[in-house]
């Protein structure tokens, strides 16, 4: 049977077609793998790393608080703040997070003000922001503490998983900081750390593609305040 060269072209041409999108979405699966792998490295290095220097403020991320008690996260945090003030690092501390409805009031950045003056802090030298609902919002407002306080200079203090992300955001606005890691909290599965870094890699990847559906914050933000 002899079979027309005008019926052989649209198979061609499909066939073409088809091996044109395959080599796409290989090209793009390889830049992908390649953007996590190079997010992953700069995530560790720096949750490795303790810059604690001397500064203007010392400012503690907030993480979830029970009824006005700050969570162990939190309270890992806001211990390593009080650390590196007892060590002059800086004469300042600043208490990031806002709450909402199911808190009964209460708000990260009150509960860890608290925390720090039952820790001898005194309250003249803790600025407490409540409002913020993410990461991005404790930055911003960070940013506006810092500009009406003239703070040049700020330690921030969060998980260490956290603080990539938080140094990228921070010099978007202009802060400059350097990241001291809280300590760590007991043994850590290799699952619970894969779900942290993942994440902060998602996380930094929707925010540099400016993606910031409130299915995404609500679900990433949550994540790691256990």
């Amino acid at each position: 049977m002899i079979v027309s060269s005008s019926n052989l072209r649209p198979t061609r041409r499909r066939s073409a077609g088809r091996i044109f999108l395959r080599r796409v979405f290989a090209v793009f699966l390889l830049v992908a793998l390649g953007w996590f792998v190079w997010v992953y490295q700069q995530i560790s290095l720096v949750a490795g790393e303790d810059q604690a220097q001397p500064a203007n403020a010392i400012a503690v991320f907030g993480a979830a608080e029970y009824s006005g008690r700050p969570s162990p996260v939190f309270h890992a945090r806001l211990d390593h703040a009080v650390e590196l003030y007892r060590k002059q690092v800086a004469p300042i501390v600043i208490t990031l997070g806002g709450g909402d409805d199911k808190d009964s009031g209460h708000t990260e950045g009150g509960v860890g003000r608290d925390y720090l003056l039952a820790n001898g802090i005194p309250f003249g030298n803790i600025i407490a922001e409540t409002r913020s609902t993410d990461t991005e919002q404790q930055v911003h407002l960070l940013a506006a503490i810092a500009q009406e306080n003239n703070l040049k200079s700020i330690v921030v203090v969060s998980d260490g998983t956290h603080l990539f992300r938080i140094r990228e955001l921070c010099q978007d606005v202009g802060l400059r900081v350097y990241t001291s890691p809280r300590p760590m909290l007991g043994h850590i599965s290799n699952y619970d750390l894969a779900m942290r870094y993942f994440h902060e890699m998602l996380s930094y990847t929707a925010w540099r593609l400016h993606i910031d559906p409130d299915w995404l914050h609500g679900w990433l933000e949550g994540k790691s305040e256990l």
